[in-house]
């Protein structure tokens, strides 16, 4: 009691100490600990928060302040990311372990404050600390601000739908395997809807998630893809969907038959419960255009029609784009677009004054010995963006740049803003799969008008990207096939009303372009949102530097961060 009274009193201090944020301050408690279920006909040991999978939701308006207290009672560190909350000049409790913090030990304990601004809509929380994420993750409901509404008929019914990996083995483990041989991890044995694989796989019929629906009634359904390392496609049998939010944001809402929702991305959808009364399949299954390895098989779930009716022998199922099918996954992209009325304003950068051309690739490292390096030889697989593969500090990158009075040289060396060799990107036969390694960044000056285009690269083995900034959401401009033309792509750009998302989906063997204003200062964590490619390399850190106020400069530290000794 005397630690739970400690850390209580804590956050109570914490409240007051920044009761001039706008909107209502909200106390959570969460302890970190392994929690044993059944799943597959096998008892696996996972970690958890408060005894749960998915974890804990944190509910909240639009303008509040979240203070979380993470305890953590399991066997290894743990660091917790808020995910598409851009955290105004706090990327302190931002949780991106060695970039923002160093992991919480065991036994160990670390309040974060989470600072909601301008996102409206629904967001997750997940662990950033190696794989942790498969099992330790949630969701973030925020709802308009008092004496506002949601931009649609308020719905009769909110719930929200997780999709998640499962693994009978212990994921560390399966990381730990990949890291000790070079080589790809070993994929899940099961994809999840609301911590349930569904019918289709052993000993889970009985388990399966069901949503209760009323005819004539309409749903908002939150939907979250935290799966490690696949992108899907999600269908309800008979019944279109409205999507109307992503990422946080409202869209102008479109209907359609299907989702393509990659790893990190949230979507708003609104269900009409406008069929006969009876059972209805909704499916999940991946979308992979690649050669990787990946876990082909499909979750479902049910929705259940309340009422007298004779359950049906049949359940209607929907259909699917093939898996391979990019079109279907480009068209759904080019659907969102921003609301962009006066009650939704959105402001994208006109006046570039800073642009980064960045390459995507999976790659080889050649390894100084052979020790943890079986591929294709004396090597490993390793992931890039402008030829460079992340290296992971020691210690946390923030700590380091305020410790060094904000001075990037002294801590890491500067990414370059394109491709150290340019080359015929998406077609080339002959160009080196190897990469360097190293701590690069981007540094931005405060106001900065940035515009950032990724171009997948026919290197190693070619697919999609999931790519995810933290502490920002950005505009989706454009994308495309192919390599991006800089005298015709930009005339195609959408500057009206695109969406803006905190992650997207780079094509593989194209581009995507994105525009954002440097307007909050700090360490942000920007990466593959695939697991692997992300312990592979493909990320990188963008320092946004002080503006000349303290409003527009970085908060201090609190007065305890978790130790990196």
């Amino acid at each position: 009691m005397g630690l739970i009274s400690g850390v209580l009193g804590f956050i109570f201090l914490s409240a007051l100490l920044f009761s001039k944020a706008q909107g209502a301050i909200h106390n959570y408690y969460w302890v970190v600990k392994q929690t044993n279920f059944t799943k597959l006909c096998t008892t696996s040991t996972i970690l958890t928060v408060n005894d749960s999978y998915p974890g804990p939701e944190i509910h909240a308006q639009k303008g509040d302040t979240v203070f979380v207290t993470v305890q953590n009672d399991g066997p290894y560190g743990i660091t917790i990311h808020w995910h598409g909350v851009r955290m105004p000049r706090n990327p302190w409790s931002d949780g991106p372990e060695y970039i923002a913090q160093c992991p919480i030990k065991p036994g160990g304990n670390f309040t974060q404050e989470i600072n909601l601004s301008t996102e409206e809509g629904t967001l997750w929380w997940h662990a950033h600390s190696d794989w942790s994420r498969a099992t330790v993750h949630g969701a973030i409901k925020v709802f308009p601000a008092n004496k506002t509404s949601y931009p649609y008929d308020e719905p009769d019914g909110d719930q929200t739908i997780v999709f998640s990996s499962w693994y009978k083995s212990n994921v560390m483990d399966v990381l730990d395997e990949s890291i000790a041989t070079g080589g790809d991890p070993n994929v899940s044995d099961a994809y999840t809807i609301n911590g349930e694989p569904g019918d289709l796989y052993n000993c889970s019929a009985e388990s399966m998630y069901s949503l209760l629906v009323e005819t004539g009634k309409t749903y908002l359904l939150r939907i979250i893809n935290s799966i490690l390392n696949e992108e899907m496609f999600f269908a309800i049998a008979n019944h279109n969907m409205t999507v109307v939010g992503s990422d946080g944001a409202y869209v102008k809402p479109f209907s359609t038959s299907y989702l393509f929702i990659t790893p990190g991305q949230t979507m708003d959808v609104l269900v009409t419960a406008n069929q006969t009364a009876s059972y209805y399949y909704m499916v999940l299954t991946p979308f992979l255009d690649t050669d990787s390895s990946y876990d082909n098989t499909t979750s479902r779930a049910l929705i259940k029609y309340t009422g007298n009716y004779t359950t049906p022998s049949s359940i209607p199922t929907p259909t699917f784009p093939n898996i391979s099918d990019s079109l279907p996954a480009q068209l759904f992209v080019v659907l969102l677009k921003s609301l962009a009325d006066s009650a939704h304003p959105i402001n994208v950068p006109q006046n570039i004054t800073r642009r980064i051309f960045m390459t995507v690739s999976v790659n080889l490292y050649a390894c100084p010995n052979s020790t943890g390096c079986t591929v294709d030889g004396n090597n490993k697989l390793a992931a890039s963006l402008n030829n460079n593969s992340f290296v992971f500090p020691s210690t946390a990158l923030l700590q380091q740049y305020y410790d060094n009075n904000y001075n990037v040289s002294l801590i890491a060396d500067e990414l370059p803003n394109k491709p150290p060799t340019p080359f015929n990107y998406t077609t080339v036969a002959n160009m080196s799969a190897y990469t360097s390694e190293g701590t690069q960044v981007i540094t931005l000056n405060y106001g900065d008008e940035v515009e950032i285009v990724f171009q997948g690269t026919n290197i190693g083995a070619t697919q999609n990207h999931p790519m995810h900034l933290h502490g920002y959401s950005f505009y989706l401009v454009g994308t495309g096939s192919a390599d991006f033309d800089n005298g015709t792509d930009p005339g195609r750009f959408n500057l009206v009303d695109p969406p803006e998302v905190n992650t997207i989906a780079v094509p593989r063997k194209g581009w995507s372009a994105i525009r954002f204003k440097a307007d909050n200062p700090g360490v942000w964590f920007m990466h593959c949102h695939f697991e692997r490619h992300t312990t592979w390399g493909m990320s990188t850190v963008v320092i946004v530097k002080n503006g000349d106020t303290n409003e527009t400069s970085m908060r201090p530290p609190p007065s305890y961060m978790p130790p990196c000794s």
